[in-house]
């Protein structure tokens, strides 16, 4: 099966195109049939969707997803009537260590469906979206990761990534002589101290829909402060 991971889209809504054409599972045609966006759509046409995962650890080929948030919104507001929060049974074993960081036990996943249960659901509340993530190769992998093995068929999908966008600033604000010189320290990227520079109220972490709606909020921050309601999608999604 192609791998499409590490490759640069140039048209999303094609690409959507030939993957209904070609998937075999009828929710997965279902929801590239949605289809997106085209390249210069400006951000404030644009009908977003906030996603986020927790997971047994950081590897998508070893670990599973045990709990799903997500919240749509747009450039104005957060719909947060609309969010949806799952618990899923994981396709590993709940491991101590992952427990101590997001707080989610056995008991939380006793009754827990696994991902086929929900995934028609999933995937009306994604499609013809875009999908924006805080670090996209949990979100994104461990999805097309999770289906594989479940229904022996992937997922791909365009996602903004506020963490990409925060390492893309920090890379420009380091270049030149004098940044090199001084050895300053590189700034966190991850999702509580990105939102601290942009002034953004602190939430309790690892929590999937607390952290779709923290990563909502960011991106409209950072939207603010260093792009347009005008920019043209196609410079923000990968």
């Amino acid at each position: 099966m192609e791998n499409f991971k590490n490759q640069e889209i140039l048209n999303w809504a094609a690409f959507l195109q030939l993957k209904e054409q070609n998937s075999k599972d009828s929710r997965l045609r279902d929801f590239y049939h949605a289809g997106t966006y085209h390249n210069e759509t400006p951000l404030s046409e644009i009908d977003f969707v906030a996603l986020d995962f927790e997971t047994t650890g950081l590897d998508s080929q070893q670990n599973g997803i045990i709990s799903i948030g997500l919240v749509p919104f747009n450039l104005q507001r957060i719909f947060c009537r609309k969010a949806k929060k799952w618990y899923i049974t994981p396709q590993d074993n709940l491991q101590e260590n992952s427990i101590i960081i997001h707080g989610i036990t056995h008991s939380d996943l006793q009754d827990a469906p696994d991902l086929l249960r929900i995934l028609e659901q999933l995937l009306d509340e994604l499609a013809g979206k875009v999908v924006v993530v805080h670090y996209r190769h949990i979100e994104r992998d461990f999805l097309d990761h999770t289906l594989r093995i479940l229904i022996n068929e992937g997922i791909m999908f365009p996602v903004i990534d506020t963490m990409q966008i925060e390492a893309d600033l920090h890379r420009k604000r380091s270049k030149g002589w004098l940044n090199f010189f001084s050895k300053k320290r590189p700034e966190s990227i991850r999702l509580a101290n990105s939102r601290t520079r942009y002034n953004l109220p602190v939430y309790p972490p690892h929590d999937a829909l607390t952290d779709a709606i923290a990563t909502a909020e960011l991106l409209q921050a950072q939207i603010i402060y260093h792009f347009s309601p005008d920019t043209a999608i196609k410079n923000l999604w990968l």
